[in-house]
């Protein structure tokens, strides 16, 4: 529908006054977001009028534009070929890549904003392929019918600002609700991540998934099994980071996804009794992720977000009901460490991550035997050891840990990690714990006891980081006649 006053059209159903009005707010957000970027996109647009083509801002810039929290990645899409498409931007942008061109998308980058260009397309899934087969199409509307939901579904036709909506992109999210532009088993069909991506939107969204879709992902939960853990990995990580996780997680959780991709999660739901209450796990679980995030200091942190999710899934493992009626999770945090090491594998995160989530999660419970603060020095300085860069991380998910009630007991753990903490920076100060080694390395070692290189000089080694770890620093007269003393031991 052309536009000749230049601006975005609303659709024009039946409205109460009410809706009307926030119509009408939405859209002003949206010219004003759209007048921000409109002169490096009308730029593009002409260029590829210019070439015979047609350019329409998509998806989620349209939909972010009309929620006026644009950015500066911007999604086009046209009718010219991707070779066409490099044609026209090679002159202009700053800079061009090529990774997405097999699926039909160019990259660029033109002042500050990075810039994706894809060709009309439709993509599916057969029944067994974990990739989709792409083929161009050759309107707007064919582009529009296949993606994965109605508020991603609209364009703005470009130089004119013509608005394109046709499967209520507008109104669904006036009312913030996540529907698919067909069916939603044709849409989970085509492509199953995006019942994934229901739940993604719905957190980062804050949007509601329309009945039809939840049902839809409950029925269809197994065709998940057939995309890549890369692409699970990667969309699981985007609601992780999102501002409201917990609605996401619940999704995948209650719609049978998290069974599928991260059976872990579902698993923490304990079955209770009236002779065996416990705290339900899952809950918690929940609830320190979201204390967790309230501890963020420098924006969404991966790492410490999934160690709070993961915390306890070593509990169903260990659960055990004791005679006098108490249930015990005895090692739960060791054996949960090497659950979130195979299950992040299995996801194909880094070897990184890996390490440092598991860490976390066989560290987490490490502070309860502080108890009321008898710890030594000793194990202050183990303490720090162990968690090495992860120490503040291993704070937050701590402090994070405690979901009591009981605000009694919640203050005297806060005050008792307050005093840990603060025993760590008297130490910190005192013997930079944050770098703890020897005080003779293995060249003195080797020098001190006249041998060569091999396993005993790493043994010496082991033996003079115990004796730092046990009595803090020793100098340097002291250190050489304990490592002969222990020597004397050997031979």
């Amino acid at each position: 529908m052309p536009n000749p006053n230049n601006d975005i059209a609303a659709p024009q159903p039946e409205q109460t006054p009410q809706s009307t009005n926030a119509l009408n707010h939405v859209q002003r957000r949206a010219v004003s977001e759209l007048l921000r970027v409109s002169p490096v996109a009308d730029d593009l647009a002409r260029r590829f009028q210019e070439a015979g083509f047609t350019l329409a801002l998509v998806g989620g810039s349209v939909r972010d534009a009309l929620l006026g929290r644009l950015g500066n990645d911007l999604d086009f899409t046209t009718d010219a070929r991707p070779e066409d498409v490099l044609k026209i931007v090679r002159p202009w942008a700053d800079a061009v890549w090529e990774v997405g061109i097999a699926f039909g998308t160019v990259g660029c980058k033109k002042s500050s904003f990075d810039i994706e260009v894809t060709t009309y397309r439709s993509e599916a899934y057969d029944r067994t392929s974990r990739k989709p087969e792409v083929s161009y199409g050759d309107s707007i509307e064919e582009d529009l019918v296949r993606r994965d939901f109605t508020v991603n579904a609209m364009a703005v036709l470009l130089p004119q600002k013509e608005f394109v909506d046709p499967h209520g992109g507008l109104e669904d999210l006036t009312a913030r609700v996540l529907r698919t532009p067909g069916t939603p088993e044709q849409s989970f069909s085509d492509d199953p991540l995006r019942m994934m991506r229901a739940a993604r939107f719905a957190a980062q969204l804050d949007f509601e998934v329309a009945p039809e879709v939840v049902a839809a992902m409950k029925a269809m939960s197994e065709r998940i099994e057939i995309v890549s853990a890369e692409r699970v990995r990667d969309e699981l990580n985007k609601l992780i980071l999102a501002p409201n996780p917990r609605k996401g997680l619940r999704l995948l959780v209650d719609s049978g996804l998290a069974g599928r991709v991260l059976p872990e999660l579902p698993a923490l739901r304990l079955e209770r009794d009236e002779h065996h209450r416990h705290k339900d796990v899952y809950e918690h679980s929940l609830t320190v992720l979201e204390q967790a995030i309230a501890l963020e200091e420098n924006g969404p942190d991966l790492v410490l977000r999934l160690a709070a999710l993961l915390h306890d899934i070593g509990k169903p493992k260990t659960r055990r009901f004791e005679m006098d009626g108490r249930v015990s999770f005895h090692h739960h945090e060791v054996v949960g460490a090497k659950m979130t090491k195979k299950r992040m594998t299995a996801l194909k995160y880094s070897n990184d991550m890996i390490k440092d989530v598991s860490l976390l999660v066989e560290l987490h419970l490490r502070f309860h035997g502080y108890g009321t603060g008898e710890w030594t020095d000793s194990a202050v300085r183990r303490y720090v050891r162990d968690a090495g860069p992860q120490l503040e991380r291993l704070h937050k998910l701590t402090r994070s840990d405690c979901t009591t009630r009981n605000k009694r007991k919640a203050t005297a753990l806060s005050r008792a990690y307050d005093g840990l903490e603060e025993r760590i920076a008297r130490l910190q100060e005192q013997e930079e714990l944050d770098a703890i080694r020897p005080d003779l390395d293995g060249n003195e070692i080797m020098k001190i006891l006249g041998i060569g290189p091999g396993p005993q000089v790493g043994k010496a080694y082991k033996q003079m980081l115990e004796l730092r770890l046990e009595h803090g620093p020793m100098d340097r007269e002291a250190a050489i006649a304990a490592l002969k003393e222990w020597w004397a031991t050997q031979s």
